[in-house]
């Protein structure tokens, strides 16, 4: 409950709310542009430039290997970002986000390859994607937070799910930029030097970003949990206040597990169905990169249109429902989305990837208010940002080389297709068990003190 020392936190206007909005949604993109960017390289073109000599899948699966490390540095990132994003404000760490992974991205259109210097080149490349995944383990929390804690309780699904949005519209500007240079330079000339320049690119995008990202405020939510924890500071001077991790495990610990296995089916599915289709197609539907490219581009701008709808629809049927919905789809979804590639045809390409990021975003959407709801204030980043990328770890890391791998050895689509299924199997258990949280007051989560146990939840407030 809020303190009688503080005032509750003063909405903000319509404009405002927009300009913080587009502030983390410009924010994610840029992010998710160069993390993807990354992805689509390793599936075309880094197997050549970097890991030289070795079998084509083989070298494919040593680049996606190097893009694996990238989750790996996430969770890391996550523990970081949240102790001193609740420390410190949502906004600062956003920034710290954007300028790491932009610097990243930028130096890894400098890198030279294998041809020049060898087996650095390798080890080069891979210290810059840890880099990556250090800064989007931090990023993802704080600007969906950003948001949640800025909007009208009644419509939390719809606006936090714009940052959401941040994922397709990179995955399609990264993949609108590779399918330029491949559809106008030969393969020669891209394989040479076209690589480099959406990576080169991003130098400028972070710029822009910076830009907007420092006209925001903080989150009025997060002010007034900041201030309660001063005044309790004040009053009970020899108490120490419990680092945001340590009262995480200790509060949260099943809404971390929730928030895990909520995100197993939806990492899973959308590495194979962006990153995987790529070799996929290529290799085994005899499809052009070109073919694939466009074909993800344009599933990427309807999965960028039906987030928000689905964010909308959390806020009047709840965000369990609706997240449901997308994890039994995609489930069943797997076997037609292998045997649709299987054609050949363009049309049925898309109509695979598309239907799939439309499941997807099912979701995808209701997430960021979900998990943002399932956590105090005070530790609503490290939860919120432990629970997502802790299971990128499991999921998303691994989805490609895994999915690569089972075609190595079957030669077949259906052990990839079971992968998915049993990916939603998990997501499904795991959302069946957790309690809806779309009438939850962010402000209403400030415990009395952090040395207590934590009395029973009802669905309608938290304390901790």
């Amino acid at each position: 409950m809020a303190s009688a020392a503080t005032a509750p936190p003063t909405p903000p206007s319509p404009a405002s709310l927009k300009r913080i909005v587009a502030a983390s949604l410009i924010g994610t993109t840029i992010e998710w542009y160069d993390f993807f960017l990354y992805g689509s390289a390793a599936a075309l073109v880094f197997n050549k430039l970097f890991f030289p000599g070795s079998d084509p899948l083989v070298g494919t699966l040593l680049s996606f290997l190097t893009y694996a490390v990238g989750f790996a540095a996430r969770p890391l990132g996550a523990l970081v970002f949240g102790h001193y994003g609740d420390r410190l404000g949502r906004k600062k760490l956003l920034v710290l986000s954007l300028l790491l992974m932009g610097g990243a991205t930028f130096a890894i259109g400098l890198l030279p390859t294998h041809a020049t210097v060898g087996s650095a080149a390798p080890v080069l490349l891979t210290t810059l994607r840890l880099v990556q995944g250090f800064a989007l383990g931090g990023e993802w929390g704080g600007a969906v937070l950003l948001v949640s804690e800025h909007g009208d309780a009644r419509r939390r699904g719809f606006w936090a799910s714009w940052p959401q949005t941040g994922a397709p519209a990179g995955q399609l500007l990264a993949t609108g930029v590779l399918s330029f240079l491949t559809a106008v330079l030969s393969d020669a000339a891209f394989v040479s030097w076209g690589w480099r320049i959406p990576f080169l690119l991003s130098g400028v995008l972070v710029i822009v970003g910076l830009w907007i990202r420092l006209s925001v405020d903080e989150s009025p939510v997060f002010k007034e949990a900041l201030a309660q924890a001063e005044a309790r500071k004040a009053a009970r001077p020899t108490e120490t206040e419990k680092l945001p991790l340590v009262s995480v495990l200790r509060h949260h610990w099943r809404d971390v597990l929730v928030a895990m296995g909520a995100r197993m089916a939806e990492n899973i599915s959308y590495y194979v169905i962006t990153a995987f289709i790529l070799v996929y197609a290529t290799t085994s539907a005899g499809v052009s990169k070109q073919t694939a490219l466009n074909a993800v581009l344009i599933a990427s701008a309807v999965h960028f249109a039906v987030i928000p709808a689905w964010g909308a629809l959390s806020d009047r049927v709840g965000r369990r429902p609706v997240y449901l919905l997308g994890a039994v789809g995609i489930g069943l979804w797997m076997f037609p989305f292998f045997s649709l590639i299987d054609t050949g045809g363009f049309g049925n390409l898309i109509l695979a990837v598309t239907v799939g990021l439309v499941l997807h975003g099912a979701m995808y959407a209701p997430q960021a208010a979900f998990f943002s709801e399932m956590f105090a204030t005070r530790m609503r980043y490290s939860g919120a940002s432990i629970g997502a990328q802790f299971a990128s770890v499991a999921a998303g890391a691994p989805a490609p080389l895994i999915a690569t791998a089972l075609l190595a050895d079957y030669d077949s689509s259906t052990p990839i297709a079971l992968y998915v299924i049993a990916a939603a199997v998990v997501t499904v258990v795991a959302v069946g068990v957790a309690k809806e949280t779309r009438h939850r007051d962010l402000a209403d989560v400030e415990p009395a003190a952090d040395t207590e146990p934590a009395p029973a939840r009802t669905a309608d407030a938290r304390t901790v």
